[in-house]
């Protein structure tokens, strides 16, 4: 197996996937909230964490998705299709492994792969460079800064609307990954294309943030439109919500699932 992982939980697998410059960890404050319930399988993306770098040719989309299918060979018990859960890159990449029909079920947090024009993508691509930018500057600093409040607000403003909520070291990590993240100078908007409709009996939930200032607001009325029959959301949160509202993010998560379980107890066949 490639992909370096971390499984917690009882029951149904839940797939957990991060966006560019974090990893696995950026799921724990919502981890506690379902894996009473849920088998969760947190992933670290290729070139992020443990896991080992992209290849330096090909579409680095395509090659995580082939990455992610391999992955549920190993992770998931047979006869069980597995649920999917994604932040931004990580919210575009389950909803395309739910187009390929990999996905039981797959709820998208203010996912990537709705850019309407040139102009979408230089706007996000110019927020993250210049969060490159004030990273590098911080430099050595960074563990320091991330252990105060006011030092988390200019390292995750961005991301979040409560920056001081989100976990000092977890700050640290995302500060020092975004300097040598190499997937951003990869990314290539024309590669975000869902592949396919996805399936009307796959339960879909797309939720949004109402203070995401990463990817531009009109951007959720493509969403609707490419996936009619997702469940559409909007939160008080940023691009980042799990820190924000762990528990409405785990709520989504759940009411999700159990959707897609609800499905399954329709189609059994009567005792």
């Amino acid at each position: 197996m490639d992909l370096y992982h971390r499984v917690t939980g009882t029951g149904p697998t839940v797939v957990l996937i991060h966006g560019v410059c974090h990893r696995g960890h950026a799921w724990d404050p919502v981890v506690p909230l379902l894996e009473d319930r849920y088998r969760l399988v947190m992933v670290d993306l290729p070139s992020h964490g443990l896991s080992p770098d992209l290849p330096t040719e090909g579409d680095p989309l395509e090659y995580m998705v082939d990455q992610l299918t391999t992955l549920l060979e190993d992770i998931v018990p047979p006869g069980e299709r597995a649920h999917f859960a994604g932040n931004s890159l990580g919210g575009f990449l389950a909803l395309e492994m739910a187009a390929r029909g990999h996905a039981h079920s797959a709820t998208a947090l203010s996912p990537a792969g709705f850019f309407r024009s040139d102009a979408d993508w230089r706007y996000t691509i110019t927020v993250f460079h210049s969060l490159q930018r004030v990273a590098a500057k911080l430099g050595r600093h960074i563990p320091a800064v991330s252990q105060r409040a006011a030092g988390r607000a200019v390292m995750m403003g961005a991301f979040c609307a409560r920056p001081w909520r989100y976990p000092a070291e977890a700050a640290a990590i995302d500060g020092e990954a975004i300097i040598t993240n190499t997937v951003l100078d990869r990314a290539d908007r024309r590669a975000f294309v869902f592949t396919a409709p996805v399936d009307e009996d796959v339960p879909l939930t797309i939720r949004w943030g109402r203070l995401d200032l990463v990817l531009p607001a009109a951007q959720r009325r493509l969403a609707a439109r490419l996936f009619p029959r997702a469940r559409i959301e909007t939160s008080a949160d940023g691009h980042v919500p799990m820190s924000d509202d762990p528990e409405g993010v785990a709520a989504s998560i759940a009411a999700t699932v159990e959707r897609g379980l609800a499905r399954d107890r329709e189609l059994a066949p009567a005792p």
